[in-house]
């Protein structure tokens, strides 16, 4: 049996991981040719999971593998993302992260 990919989580992990490595909404839209950012908010908003494409020119801009950008059900997200604690931002998303994870 396999575990499915949590959408929630997976995209409050990728905001973190973009917003760590400096990489804002806007960057990300020109970087993967959208027409629009929509599709990048719903992602960070788990409404949608990114397409297998946009995972891997993704997975290579942040030079990690495509699997260490999603969670799966049941698993938590890492925190101590390098950066992340100067930027009010991120503390405010790694709060709501750590909700949602205690919710679960």
């Amino acid at each position: 049996m396999y575990q499915p990919i949590d959408q929630v989580k997976t995209g409050i992990k990728l905001k973190m991981m973009l917003k760590a490595a400096g990489y804002d909404v806007k960057y990300i839209q020109e970087y993967l040719h959208l027409s629009c950012p929509q599709s990048i908010y719903r992602w960070f908003k788990g409404k949608v999971l990114p397409s297998v494409e946009h995972l891997c020119a993704l997975s290579r801009l942040l030079n990690v593998h495509m699997e260490e950008l999603l969670v799966l059900q049941g698993e938590t997200i890492v925190y101590d993302m390098v950066g992340l604690w100067d930027n009010p931002t991120a503390k405010r998303l790694l709060a709501y992260a750590k909700h949602i994870q205690n919710v679960a």
